[in-house]
């Protein structure tokens, strides 16, 4: 669904100190006196699209400038992936906030829905919110990519393309690898001797999951055995086998305990309590023996568990943070030893699945071929048409399919736009056309065409109507507002004509006080409107209000 700007926040630029625009949807017209400061909001869109920021666009007195433009766009699943992946928040809602600021000290800091990004992920996204058409901007159109693209689109030809990509990049894939394969026998031999090194020092440690923490702890065991010795039998001793020992002093206590209870039957208890309490003891000094016994104090076993731990820690410094990961590396490490010892086979079977992908590389590219071949004429029609109605009475514009020798990254042959303004003059490709005043025209015309398949959601026109008057202006305003219906358009207009199509008109204006120049924008509707499409057709008469009134009934 495209993305359509509903307002646009302007501070400290130029001569706006601080303008709040809403903007709705349709065509929106902006006109006003040359030189009151239609242009700055060309300018503010710029910014937004990730133009080079240039501070002696900062109003005077103004440390800083600002541009901020709000865009409601549903359906932001797609989007919302693309800008997680550049490290963005993803939108809240229908709303994806852009802002722009720049100071004259140098500072440039650009922000998608509050998080920092580069001018690079700016322009990136703004290629697919804004399309500017006008003197010396980009214009995506120009561009030969995008041309395939809308012939692709008008042509119905979209999901060949990307069937076609999918193919040529695995077809690509399967080359490199047995070019790899086939060219590198010096550096293989090297990769090998390596490989085999590899293979067999993991190998030979013969690994297994889990094997590091019960060596850990048998090690631990065994480094510190001699003094688990000691602990133990001196705990022993003290329980049962020293003058002073604790459990033959018990064992009295026991005599008296059953002499109190046959004194007191009510204190039987506690005696039963003593009794147990000395079974744990006597219990525990048999365990203790047994634990001092069993510890093996034989130097060959610690040796040989202390050499297993430090031969598990080098293979981890080498392959890997952990046993699980060295296990894996092998793995893969043998792997790729039987693909290179295997070679001859692995460079035929790449040979057959080379030959098979590019069989159905040429298949899916001659049904591409062919509807592109089918759509082309047709769509060139269309805009011959469209710019007839423009003014181009005797114009050419064909689309040129350029075959190639070898399949290429988007199909068979290229695709390019040619167009001549005059008769008798050659066909060019859109971008060696000179004027801005035709190079709009014939945007338009080949946005009218394709109305139904462009995908960008805004379309910005200035000086459209250069060298255009009369009929022709009436017809320039009508595609605009037909445009309306599918896209968001704002034009920069001097032509009342084209104006009076508007769904909605803004003026600039000028105005001096507090010793400064402001610039400013509002909306003209009813009388206002009529008073401003009277002065664009040259005054405020009788006449000239009248037909004002006739341009905005019509």
């Amino acid at each position: 669904m495209p993305a359509t700007l509903t307002s646009l926040r302007i501070r400290n630029l130029a001569l706006v100190e601080d303008l709040q625009w809403r903007i709705g949807s349709g065509f929106t017209a902006i006109t006003g006196e040359t030189g009151s400061g239609k242009s700055i909001i060309l300018g503010a869109l710029k910014l937004i699209l990730g133009e080079r920021a240039d501070k002696s666009l900062i109003r005077t007195g103004a440390d800083g400038c600002t541009v901020e433009a709000v865009f409601e766009r549903a359906g932001n699943a797609e989007l919302n992936r693309w800008l997680e992946e550049q490290g963005v928040e993803p939108c809240e809602g229908h709303q994806l906030i852009l802002k722009r600021t720049f100071t004259r000290s140098g500072t440039n800091r650009q922000f998608i829905n509050a998080s920092a990004t580069t001018l690079s992920v700016l322009e990136t996204l703004g290629t697919s919110l804004v399309d500017l058409h006008g003197p010396h901007d980009h214009q995506s159109l120009l561009s030969v990519d995008k041309q395939r693209e809308l012939l692709d689109s008008f042509a119905g030809a979209g999901a060949l393309r990307d069937q076609y990509e999918q193919l040529y990049h695995q077809w690509n894939g399967l080359k490199a690898e047995h070019e790899a394969l086939a060219n590198g026998e010096s550096a293989l031999e090297r990769e090998l001797d390596l490989l085999r090194h590899q293979a067999r020092e993991i190998e030979a440690a013969e690994l297994r999951e889990g094997e590091e923490a019960e060596l850990l702890a048998r090690y631990h065991l065994a480094a510190n055995s001699r003094r688990l010795i000691e602990l133990s039998t001196q705990i022993a001793r003290r329980l049962n086998d020293t003058e002073d020992a604790l459990l033959p002093g018990l064992a009295e206590l026991t005599r008296l305990f059953r002499e109190l209870e046959k004194l007191d039957p009510a204190t039987a208890a506690w005696g039963q309590s003593h009794a147990g309490a000395l079974a744990e003891l006597e219990d525990t000094a048999r365990e203790l023996e047994r634990y001092a016994e069993n510890l093996d104090l034989d130097p060959a076993q610690l040796a040989a568990l202390e050499e297993r731990v430090t031969l598990l820690e080098t293979l981890k410094r080498k392959y890997g943070p952990g046993i699980a990961d060295v296990i894996a590396f092998g793995d893969q490490v043998a792997t790729r030893l039987r693909k290179i010892e295997s070679r001859g086979d692995e460079l035929e079977r790449l040979g057959r699945e080379i030959e098979a992908a590019h069989a159905a590389l040429l298949a899916v590219a001659k049904k591409l071929s062919a509807q592109r071949k089918t759509g082309a004429p047709k769509l060139a029609a269309d805009v011959r048409r469209q710019l007839c109605d423009l003014g181009f009475k005797k114009s050419g514009f064909e689309i040129e399919l350029s075959g190639f020798e070898k399949p290429g990254p988007h199909g068979m042959e290229g695709v390019e736009f040619l167009f001549s303004p005059n008769p008798g003059e050659p066909l060019k490709p859109l971008k060696a056309v000179a004027s801005s005043g035709e190079i709009s025209r014939v945007m338009l015309a080949v946005k009218s065409s394709l109305a139904g398949q462009d995908d960008v959601g805004l379309l910005v026109f200035d000086e459209i109507d250069a060298n255009v008057g009369g009929e022709i202006a009436l017809t320039v305003g009508a595609k605009m507002r037909s445009l309306g219906e599918r896209h968001q358009v704002l034009c920069i207009t001097h032509l009342p004509q084209v104006a009076a199509a508007a769904q909605a008109q803004f003026v600039v204006t000028k105005e001096f006080r507090d010793e400064r120049t402001h610039s400013q924008l509002a909306a003209v509707e009813g009388k206002a409107r009529v008073e401003e499409i009277a002065r664009m057709l040259g005054g405020k008469s009788e006449s000239a209000l009248a037909h004002a009134k006739e341009l905005l009934k019509n």
